[in-house]
């Protein structure tokens, strides 16, 4: 049968969500690289300075202009920033401690809790084979983790935290994506990191807190710094694959069902993997690989399903 208007938004859905994750893992490896010489409140105000003038010289001109800023749901679009802003600060901090690979995983929590938010607070109906699909790359995700003496430590805990306050955003996403455009909702995000990550760099920017050993500690309370040369193309792409991220992660939300976006994130985990071989040098050994393959399988298929659904509807 001929593909109806129907199918679009779910294929909007689904180009958005795989786009938006390859921005968010190239922008977890360049925080990762530059959390040993930076404060995080400082990366993330130049990530986000950045991505917001890349929204309104790039993407604002096509889509409202300076309408874009409009809303009836200013209250919204700050709790959706705060959240936004809790989520990354806890996994960027958590990254500076943990292997690339083993934060994502932990991290990977998420996707079960959105479909759990969407089911309790948005109504959206979740079948017998998408649960099935999401456990079995949950199971993917559990193998991955492989809990050890290295995973239960504190640093472990943060991108938990993150999981939590992630699956709350995606859902609020849903919830104000049926009145709010991506673009503003992205507008809005964007201005909250850059006062939120203003107010941080006001109270710690000059390091009379630093002096722990710890990675994520020495991370948020480390003195703000001049960025070297060489590293100014990283801030640079920081705050391009920021912009770009978060306006296809918020397109994505709008366009489809949360409880189906979400096992398509489980493209991270691999992608954290080869980046952390390319960029970190770290090779997945044999059960990171049984955990991939039931990941992408379980990801695969959910993409497969819904798109032949939506097609023959």
């Amino acid at each position: 049968m001929k593909p109806n208007l129907k199918s679009f938004p779910l294929l909007l859905g689904i180009s958005s969500a795989v786009i938006a994750v390859f921005c968010q893992s190239i922008n977890d490896v360049a925080i990762k690289f530059l959390s040993g010489g930076y404060a995080l409140h400082q990366v993330v105000l130049v990530r986000s300075s950045i991505g917001l003038a890349i929204l309104l010289a790039v993407i604002l001109p096509f889509s409202n202009g300076w309408r874009s800023f409009k809303t009836r749901r200013i209250k919204f679009h700050i709790l959706r920033g705060c959240l936004v802003f809790f989520a990354n600060i806890t996994f960027f901090l958590g990254l500076a401690a943990l292997p690339l690979a083993e934060g994502v995983a932990i991290f990977f929590i998420s996707p079960m809790l959105i479909t759990l938010f969407s089911v309790v607070f948005l109504q959206e109906a979740v079948g017998f084979r998408r649960w099935m699909a999401i456990i079995l790359g949950l199971l993917g995700v559990i193998i991955m983790l492989r809990p050890g003496i290295s995973t239960f430590q504190f640093a472990a805990l943060l991108p938990f935290l993150a999981a939590f306050g992630y699956a709350s955003v995606q859902v609020l996403t849903r919830y104000i994506g049926r009145t709010e455009t991506a673009v503003t909702m992205s507008l809005y995000s964007q201005i909250t990191f850059i006062v939120a990550s203003g107010l941080f760099g006001l109270v710690l920017g000059d390091g009379r807190f630093e002096g722990n050993s710890d990675p994520s500690l020495l991370f948020l309370f480390r003195a703000w710094s001049l960025p070297a040369p060489e590293d100014y193309v990283i801030f640079i792409s920081l705050g391009c694959v920021s912009a770009l991220g978060s306006f296809f992660v918020s397109q994505a939300y709008r366009a489809s069902e949360a409880a189906f976006i979400a096992p398509i994130e489980y493209i991270a985990l691999p992608l954290a993997i080869m980046w952390g071989v390319l960029v970190f040098g770290h090779w997945p050994d044999f059960t990171a690989l049984i955990g991939i393959a039931l990941i992408l399988g379980s990801g695969l298929y959910m993409i497969w399903r819904e798109t032949r659904t939506a097609l023959n509807m």
